[in-house]
């Protein structure tokens, strides 16, 4: 793996972490009865997701990554 894919690999594993915990707090609003916010988290978790699967296609496609 190429130094920029590795850097792009960490950064994708970081942004799935920050996903994650979006997502439990976009949970813990909707329980709470808080659908506006909920909704505005549920909707960063959206994007935060497509980040992650661009990252991770960019990293699939780097011709110097081993086999």
């Amino acid at each position: 793996m190429s130094v920029p894919a590795a850097e792009l690999s960490s950064l994708s594993t970081a942004l799935e972490e920050i996903r994650r915990r979006v997502g439990t707090m976009a949970d813990a609003f909707a329980t709470a009865r808080r659908e506006d916010v909920a909704g505005e988290l549920a909707a960063v978790d959206r994007q935060l997701h497509h980040a992650v699967r661009r990252l991770d296609k960019i990293v699939a496609a780097d011709p110097k990554r081993p086999a």
